[in-house]
């Protein structure tokens, strides 16, 4: 059985390059690159055939539907996606891969075609609360006989832990912005008041590394006139990133909701500590007395402080947490081949070798 990853229809932007890479590092794009190597010899749905770097664009049209598995990320348009395979007169074989919360839409009309995508078609979720999402809305929205027959299964992401580097602390302690959206459910504001109270206290350089269509929005201007504050794009290579993580001291989680974290425990990775709001995303990732929880700007404020200026002692604070080495227990938590073993495995048990 061949694989198709079909993603992007949404972003407005073309999903591969001139060379013929993958286009950005967005979660989105970093899944289709995983599920790549996870499936050896995949393709990508894009608009036109081509040969591209270690893969083939194929257009949906041309995927021959008897002897393909569509992995479909952009689960709202499943429904199409199957009328366009099914004109072939074969059995479509298609999954959603839900790796955004469904609560990221709002509008009814949204919910509607989730809730029939993924009751209809086989639904691999990027953590467990974004299956409980997903559960809720096949519950809401759709008749019971669908709801009942739906199949949803998931695992934790995890990190690609052999990209880490080893640390190189900046001599003015260095926050991460950790987002490359300033979209409201991040509330950019929160983090931005935190922050300036804290740069009034000591010595700081805040770093925000945005998509291209936000570095012109109201809050990286804002920032950006910060002098204490350096707003960019996208670091250009996946070794560039890893590179700016080592010498980053902490970050400010402010952000309402999130259906994993990755960007949080990649920065955990990387030895930077992360200061989090008081919410239900959060204690899905971090062990059960990470001591860095804030519950009032005050102390987020209180908590950022802390880790700029007793950096050390706020690191052995995190190995006091898990009985032993933090680092290791990110490692154990999310580490990616049990996502990768729980993709297959789950691709078997639903359609097979």
């Amino acid at each position: 059985m061949k694989v198709a990853i079909k993603f992007g229809s949404f972003s407005g932007g073309p999903a591969v390059d001139a060379q013929g890479r993958l286009v950005g590092h967005e979660a989105v794009t970093t899944l289709a690159r995983r599920l790549l190597r996870v499936f050896p010899g995949a393709s990508i749905v894009g608009p036109a055939a081509r040969r591209c770097d270690g893969f083939d664009m194929v257009p949906l049209e041309f995927i021959d539907a008897a002897d393909t598995l569509v992995i479909n990320m952009d689960v709202i348009d499943s429904l199409a996606v199957w009328q366009t395979l099914h004109s072939s007169g074969a059995e479509p074989k298609l999954m959603n891969f839900a790796w955004q919360n469904p609560s990221h839409f709002h509008h009814r009309i949204n919910f509607a075609a989730m809730g029939l995508s993924f009751a209809l078609f086989p639904t691999f979720c990027n953590s467990e609360r974004t299956a409980g999402e997903v559960c809720e809305v096949i519950e809401q929205w759709v008749t019971a006989p669908l709801a009942n027959a739906s199949r949803v299964a998931w695992v934790n992401l995890g990190v690609d832990i052999e990209h880490v580097q080893p640390r190189s602390e900046p001599e003015v302690p260095v926050v991460l912005y950790p987002a490359i959206y300033v979209s409201e459910r991040k509330q950019p504001r929160a983090f931005l008041e935190v922050v300036e109270r804290v740069a009034k206290k000591t010595p700081v350089r805040v770093e925000a590394r945005l998509h291209e269509s936000h570095l012109v929005s109201e809050f990286a201007m804002k920032l950006s006139r910060r002098k204490w504050a350096w707003v960019g794009p996208l670091t250009a290579t996946k070794e560039g990133y890893w590179q700016a993580l080592a010498g980053t001291t902490a970050f400010l989680a402010t952000a309402r909701e999130e259906s994993y974290g990755l960007e949080y425990v990649e920065a955990m990775l990387a030895g930077v500590i992360g200061v989090f709001p008081d919410a239900p995303w959060v204690h899905t990732i971090l062990p059960e007395r990470y001591p860095f929880v804030y519950s009032s700007p005050a102390q987020a404020e209180e908590m950022l402080l802390r880790a700029l200026t007793e950096t050390e002692r706020c690191r052995h604070e995190l190995d006091l947490c898990v009985g032993g080495d933090f680092t290791a227990w990110i490692k154990a938590a999310h580490n990616d081949d049990d996502f990768e073993r729980a993709v297959v495995a789950r691709v078997h048990t639903w359609f097979g070798s």
